[in-house]
């Protein structure tokens, strides 16, 4: 069926890539001595801890105000904690009000760049990058400047210097990398926030996987300048650290100015994050500071189980490894999202090709998958390696 009409934008942008993955599953059994290895997704599939879903439960039960709409920027209680752990954590000062809450990190992305790109303007989007970052651009009709990153994986400052424009807004980078796993340099991301205050753009960077950090020291020193707020902007989730997926809890850091812009949209969009979540959320960042340590650790155990076990694959390259991702050159003579399907059919095991993440004029995308790992533990890891090392395609 034909729709009338159809914005040429939004007809133009591709479709959710996990949704299309999904349905590489149709007509496809799996004997019980060979399940499904679904590693797809980067999403907690188990339900929060006891405690957090007492607490929205109880809310849910006693609280008339978790059934209504809130602030437009969230709980008052929910952006004076992030604050707080925030300026703890990177050594500078938050406030209060330079917190927004939104319906997940997506949206807190979408937000940002109604604030700043129109239509016709454009952004610098390190490669591989995260497709609904890239399928925003699209729908908002702004170019997306693809900014190749090469066989570390790491974004040059000097090769994005290059790209910029009268045109270009932002520089959107994501640490640790999603999907490559890796973990930026702090002096990497210093020179891009150098970078974009030079040339008065705003740097986005998502931090949505910054509690499955490795490394025990502060990720950048962006916060400790006391001018931040002129170019930088701060994405979060609450989604992978405290299991709230379906819940859509979100948050941006930026300045107040920015915010007011922002109110706008999230008022024009959802009103409000859900409160139910946003409760969760809070109890979480008061109570689960333990629980979520030994989330990291888990996290971290099975990073490392992922490097050893793609050191006993032929033809294999291991580019980038951390958070919830790697990210892998295959051997296979078929291109990568030929291969993902017959993985499927032939192993049991579903990824993601890396065309998903790449231009459609960049040809390593052909050679490259994602594998997102953090639902597998050690065993599961060691039976991936086992179906990827026996297949040829």
């Amino acid at each position: 069926m034909t729709l009338t009409p159809l914005a040429p934008p939004m007809a133009a942008t591709f479709a959710p890539p996990v949704m299309e993955a999904r349905r590489w599953l149709e007509g496809v059994t799996f004997p019980a001595d060979r399940p499904l290895i679904n590693v797809s997704q980067a999403a907690p599939v188990a339900a929060p801890p006891e405690g957090l879903r007492r607490a929205i439960a109880d809310a849910a039960m006693t609280q008339t105000e978790a059934h209504l709409y809130g602030p437009v920027l969230g709980m008052p209680e929910l952006r004076t904690e992030l604050a707080a752990q925030w300026s703890k954590a990177y050594g500078g000062t938050i406030r209060d009000s330079n917190v927004a809450i939104t319906q997940g990190c997506n949206q807190a992305f979408a937000a940002a760049m109604s604030t700043l790109a129109a239509p016709g303007d454009e952004v610098i989007l390190p490669t591989p990058w995260y497709f609904n970052h890239k399928m925003w651009c699209d729908m908002a009709s702004v170019t997306a400047v693809p900014l190749a990153t090469g066989a570390d994986l790491l974004p040059d400052p000097e090769k994005a210097r290059a790209l910029i424009t009268p045109r270009t807004r932002a520089i959107i980078l994501i640490t640790p990398n999603n999907p490559g796993g890796v973990e930026y340099p702090p002096a990497l991301v210093q020179a891009f926030m150098d970078l974009a205050r030079d040339h008065r753009i705003a740097l986005i960077l998502d931090e949505t996987y910054r509690d499955f950090d490795s490394r025990e020291t502060r990720p950048h020193e962006l916060f400790t300048d006391p001018d931040w707020g002129d170019t930088l902007i701060h994405l979060y989730s609450f989604s992978k650290a405290y299991r709230l997926t379906g819940h859509r809890v979100g948050a941006m850091v930026a300045s107040e100015a920015r915010l007011a812009e922002v109110e706008k949209f999230l008022d024009t969009v959802a009103i409000c994050a859900g409160q139910l979540g946003q409760i969760g959320a809070l109890w979480g960042m008061r109570n689960l500071g333990d629980w979520v340590a030994g989330e990291r650790a888990e996290i971290l155990a099975r990073r490392q189980a992922m490097v050893e076990g793609f050191k006993r694959l032929n033809g294999w390259r291991l580019m980038g490894c951390g958070a919830y991702f790697a990210y892998v050159e295959h051997p296979f003579t078929l291109d990568a999202p030929d291969a993902a399907r017959e993985l499927v059919r032939q192993a049991g095991v579903l990824l993601l090709p890396g065309t998903m993440f790449m231009p459609e004029t960049d040809a390593s995308g052909k050679r490259q998958f994602r594998i997102a790992f953090a639902n597998v533990d050690a065993q599961g890891i060691s039976t991936l390696m086992d179906r990827l090392s026996t297949v040829s395609l």
